[in-house]
């Protein structure tokens, strides 16, 4: 069987391992923007290879899909399914695991996806405002409160700011902030996109666990796979930057320590209800992954917080250990229309920890995080008991440097959560820049305080909302905008 895998960071490389070991012994080609050294090794040790082009030009990527032939192309990031590489691909009749890019609006446009789920009065929906007028949402910050301000389109995790407005004293200064952040988003993240309208999404904030969804599915089956926790900000105990991601945990079996199995079901429901909705609306069918990045909150329970129309980076690497099921048959069945027959087995004695290893100056400096060379010692790191993926990074003259985003990411599973983190911590240490560039990563993810302090919130918040759903409360929020006075949302 000959599949070809279309991307070229840490997912891909996590897609691509698991899709090797299949019993259907497959050739993977994988099509990169540069050569990515576990992607290379991936694909020439199952007999393909790896090419490159402009993963975002639908024509050029055709162009060497033709080439091979394969039996199923798996569509890793969601540029390419915005940029319709996916159609290209189905137009030519192959077999694709990705969404269209219509039904990829899911992830594009946050707003688009708000008003779905209000539409269709979707359970776990969030108040919002979108603006495509600059002046519109600077008057509207500078008198908002508890907010989360966004880019309106998906921008590979950059630009979310969340600024609560608890202190009276301080809601001058909060005022400013939330106005020169605007301005500031505008400018520097929403000015390089010019296919979406909407430029800026203001949302109420909400506190509580995030979790996220992955669910695969055919268009007619829901296959939701087990959880997994990432961790967005950069430094330990969730400070700094929001990042593309640091790190993961996942398990043991479908759950987390902190969500429990109604939860869960929950949530499921609240992404099946939103698949039914969107291909109603888009008239496609949906093919590939629809991911719920989720929060349980006091005021909703579980909650969404976005979308994603691909697996989760590093969110999918947690999958490498402790699935029990042939990823490559799961696929091929998806592509066919044929899932419904399709039991996914979970490794229930594991729980998985990722932790991504990543330059200086990510993520806000990427340009000067960028061009180092670096050496890791994968010998090392497997007689850990771990697996190294390679994210940020390209080979070059047969050395590898960074692109300015995560280097590495590590993997590793055990029975306790603690345990598997410190050897993690441990493998750090075999990725090196060898021209002295400092690297950074999260001691704490994986460990037992951390998980902790997430059962405690996990347990506030759901006194809280189950006591809110006991006295029908939660179901009303009142809004004030200056100039156009009381906006009501009904939850109910």
């Amino acid at each position: 069987m000959k599949v070809v895998v279309v991307g070229d960071g840490g997912r891909e490389n996590a897609i691509a391992l698991m899709l090797s070991r299949s019993s259907l012994e497959p050739k993977i080609y994988v099509i990169s923007s540069h050569v990515n050294p576990g992607l290379k090794k991936v694909a020439e040790r199952s007999g393909g290879k790896l090419v490159t082009c402009d993963i975002l030009n639908r024509k050029e990527v055709r162009v060497r899909v033709d080439e091979v032939s394969p039996d199923v192309v798996v569509i890793g990031p969601e540029e390419p399914q915005f940029h319709g590489v996916s159609d290209e691909l189905r137009g030519c009749g192959y077999a694709v695991f990705g969404a269209s890019s219509k039904l990829a609006e899911i992830e594009k446009s946050k707003v688009f996806m708000r008003e779905l789920m209000w539409r269709y009065r979707i359970p776990g929906r969030l108040a919002y405002k979108a603006f495509t007028d600059v002046s519109q949402a600077i008057e509207y910050v500078s008198n908002a409160g508890d907010v989360v301000i966004k880019p309106a389109r998906q921008a590979g995790g950059k630009g979310v700011k969340v600024i609560a407005d608890l202190q009276a004293y301080l809601s001058d200064v909060k005022s400013r902030v939330r106005v020169d952040y605007t301005r500031k988003l505008i400018s520097d993240v929403m000015s390089h996109y010019v296919d979406i309208d909407y430029k800026l999404l203001i949302e109420e904030r909400v506190e509580g666990v995030e979790y996220t969804l992955m669910c695969i599915t055919d268009g007619y089956t829901l296959l939701p796979l087990p959880l997994v926790q990432d961790h967005p900000h950069a430094f330990d105990n969730d400070l700094g930057p929001e990042t593309g991601g640091m790190g993961s945990i996942q398990g043991p079996g479908h759950l987390l320590p902190f969500i429990n199995e109604g939860e869960f079901r929950e949530s499921v429901d609240i992404v099946e209800r939103v698949l039914k909705v969107l291909q109603e609306v888009v008239r496609e069918r949906y093919v590939g992954v629809l991911s719920g990045q989720m929060m349980l909150t006091s005021l909703l329970g579980p909650t969404v917080i976005e979308f994603y129309s691909r697996f989760g980076d590093p969110e999918v690497s947690n999958y490498i250990y402790t699935l029990d099921t042939d990823l490559l048959e799961v696929i091929d069945r998806a592509a066919s229309g044929r899932l419904a027959s399709v039991k996914l087995r979970v490794r229930e004695d594991l729980v998985s920890v990722v932790k991504a290893v990543c330059p200086r100056g990510y993520p806000n400096n990427r340009k000067a995080a960028k061009g180092h060379p670096v050496v890791v010692d994968e010998k090392s790191i497997r007689d850990y008991g771990c697996e190294v993926l390679y994210a940020g990074v390209e080979l070059i003259n047969g050395s590898m440097y960074t692109t300015g985003s995560r280097i590495v990411e590590l993997v590793c599973a055990g029975e306790d959560f603690d345990e598997v983190s410190r050897r993690v911590n441990k493998c750090v240490e075999f990725v090196k820049c060898v021209d002295g560039w400092d690297t950074f990563y999260r001691r704490d993810i994986g460990t037992k305080d951390l998980i902790m302090r997430r059962v405690m919130t996990a347990d506030i918040v759901r006194n809280a909302y189950t006591y809110r759903r006991s006295k029908g409360l939660s179901t009303v929020k009142v809004d004030w905008i200056p100039g156009k006075g009381v906006i009501t949302y009904d939850y109910s």
